[in-house]
């Protein structure tokens, strides 16, 4: 896997991730998962898309001189990439839960947050070079970008390790907390205040989550009781506030530097890349190649492709449905991760996490 201003605008949900992973860029999503966010980096789209950088989808389908199967033709293929990037979204936050679970690969998180930079720096290249052009790069100077590269960097490495130590009902469930914090962080630094109605409904998430934080830690009711401790509590709530600051920033570069989301991930993603590839000989014990399960490997090729996919499906959902189609999208992709993790810890309904769950679930649905 947008930011709150007054009022709350948003990119793209929760975010997801970012994970970058998942870069995300969901998700910083507000509290909605895009997660994924290698998580998915969440690329603020304060002021929405613009017609020289993206493909002009809403124009062809509000053109009443077409015919009615090229309307349909584009509805179905905006369909499809929303669908293909729930489905990414999902499947990347599972497949690198997957990998951190191998001890071998537990201690290699800034190595696989590099890994995942240079995927979207490459799949950017790509989509900006001549022959599919769907945006124009707007290249910025190393300096001015160091403190943001480095704040998309710290997010990305505590989504992941969010992830690693907390079951993904927990891990998700926190990412609900962006909203209220982008929100506070708007407020107290750049008195840009929301509709006091819009305020109340972020209450509910934060008795939500501040519920799930509560039990969870005391569930043995399901086998991943022992990975959500005070430590993921912790490492969620940093993530969270990271996060929030992160997004903060991008939309603060973008109406300073009168770049979109996709031309300022552009700048970022290679020199947080080489940032965080300079530290790997001092952070990370990588696992060995002969050693290592080879299904991990495969998984981590895997979880490439999913940020690719992922990256170039938000493309196409903000050109073609704007912030608010693609803030519905989040809130399915968080109820699914939600859902779904839930269903594979085989964790009984009584259990007292779930009253969290409900309540921060029903505030985003509602």
């Amino acid at each position: 896997m947008s930011q709150p201003s007054s009022p709350i605008k948003t990119r793209y949900p929760g975010r997801d991730s970012m994970v970058i992973d998942s870069l995300d860029i969901n998700e910083k999503e507000g509290g909605r998962s895009d997660p994924s966010s290698v998580a998915l980096l969440e690329m603020e789209l304060e002021d929405g898309p613009r017609k020289q950088d993206y493909l002009d989808v809403e124009k062809q389908a509000g053109d009443g001189s077409r015919p009615r199967d090229k309307v349909r033709s584009s509805r179905a293929r905006l369909t499809l990439w929303m669908t293909l990037n729930t489905i990414a979204t999902v499947a990347i936050v599972f497949t690198n839960k997957a990998i951190f679970d191998d001890p071998s690969f537990r201690q290699s998180q800034v190595a696989f947050a590099t890994f995942h930079l240079f995927i979207t720096a490459l799949t950017l290249y790509i989509l900006s070079r001549p022959f599919i052009s769907l945006f124009v790069p707007s290249p910025m100077r190393l300096r001015p970008m160091l403190p943001l590269a480095t704040a998309m960097c710290l997010n990305v490495i505590f989504q992941n390790l969010s992830l690693t130590y907390s079951s993904i009902t927990f891990y998700q469930i926190a990412r609900i907390l962006f909203t209220p914090m982008v929100a506070l962080i708007n407020y107290l630094f750049y008195q840009k205040s929301i509709p006091r109605n819009a305020a109340y409904t972020l209450l509910p998430m934060c008795l939500g989550v501040f519920v799930i934080s509560y039990y969870e830690p005391k569930s043995t009711h399901h086998p991943e009781a022992e990975q959500t401790s005070m430590l993921s509590v912790i490492l969620a709530l940093t993530s969270v506030f990271i996060g929030s600051v992160y997004t903060v920033w991008i939309a603060s570069y973008q109406r300073k530097y009168e770049m979109n989301g996709f031309q300022l991930l552009y700048n970022q993603a290679p020199i947080g890349g080489v940032m965080l590839m300079v530290l790997i000989p001092w952070t990370d014990r990588l696992p060995s190649v002969q050693t290592a399960p080879v299904d991990k490997w495969v998984m981590i090729l895997f979880s490439g492709g999913l940020a690719a996919l992922i990256n170039l499906s938000q493309f196409f959902i903000i050109a073609g449905a704007g912030a608010v189609s693609s803030t519905v999208v989040g809130h399915v992709k968080t109820c699914a991760i939600v859902a779904l993790g839930w269903i594979i810890s085989r964790r009984p309904v009584t259990d007292r996490s779930a009253l969290g769950v409900i309540i921060a679930i029903s505030s985003i649905v509602v």
